[in-house]
């Protein structure tokens, strides 16, 4: 049986600072023991400049539910053309702390604050996106034109302090 694990502030402190020198700028820490389980829980560290393609998961069984632990983020949702139809500021301590994103939903996060982090629950296995699931109409992760479109994403945050 595996021991009961608590999470401090340490071990998010260390996740951020592996986060910041990963050339994702992004790192897990899983709670499950493997990639083929059927119940995936970790912590996701993610510093501004990483860029998530918006994508979606097609599996029905792949609803995500999102907490923020720490930071600050951005939750913005598109429908299938690319429109922005939700954003969503998410803080520890503010108004909104929790996404759940029903499967099929074109979705990404943004991090507007050094050392973010947050929870992460989904239905294993793990699978990598397949094409129809990443965003056409957005750059590809490591694309030249992914900086420029991840700058237009935290703009739409200016206006919250």
């Amino acid at each position: 049986m595996a021991p009961v694990e608590f999470v401090s502030q340490q071990t998010l402190d260390r996740i951020s600072s592996e986060a910041k020198h990963s050339p994702r700028l992004r790192r897990n820490y899983n709670f499950h023991a493997s990639d083929g389980e059927i119940c995936h829980r970790l912590l996701n560290a993610l510093e501004p400049d990483s860029y998530i393609q918006p994508h979606r998961h097609l599996d029905i069984h792949k609803d995500e539910t999102l907490a923020i632990i720490r930071g600050r983020m951005g939750m913005v949702v598109f429908d299938s053309e690319g429109v922005v139809t939700q954003k969503a500021l998410l803080e520890p301590n503010g108004d909104l702390m929790l996404v759940n994103l029903p499967h099929g939903t074109f979705h990404t996060l943004v991090s507007l604050a050094e050392r973010s982090v947050f929870f992460e629950a989904k239905a294993g296995p793990f699978v990598p996106l397949r094409p129809e699931e990443k965003a056409p109409w957005a750059p590809p992760e490591g694309d030249a034109a992914s900086a420029p479109y991840l700058a237009s994403l935290k703009a739409l945050f200016r206006s919250h302090p």
